[in-house]
């Protein structure tokens, strides 16, 4: 077994929102910019999840309160440490 990288899956993420039209104000203003819609799908070792699994991995950080974002590297932030928060991702 591999163990997933952080920092790769953050690259990910920001590739795949830095086309939305910042600043961002919920959710559903990402999925235009990603390049598979809401099966994107983001992967690092044996850790593979969907935008849509993300979201409901890191829902316990609370991000949908972190609204709106500026950046993509915000966005990314936030998840990879709601991700490590529940254990998805190691620390």
């Amino acid at each position: 077994m591999s163990e997933p990288d952080p920092e790769a899956i953050r690259e990910q993420l920001i590739d795949a929102f830095e086309g939305a039209d910042y600043p961002v104000s919920n959710p559903m203003e990402l999925l235009p910019a990603l390049p598979n819609g809401p099966a994107t799908t983001f992967e690092s070792g044996d850790f593979s999840m969907s935008v849509m699994e993300l979201q409901n991995a890191s829902d316990g950080s609370d991000t949908g309160d972190r609204f709106p974002y500026d950046a993509p590297e915000e966005i990314a932030d936030d998840i990879v440490d709601g991700l490590q928060d529940a254990g998805e991702l190691p620390s």
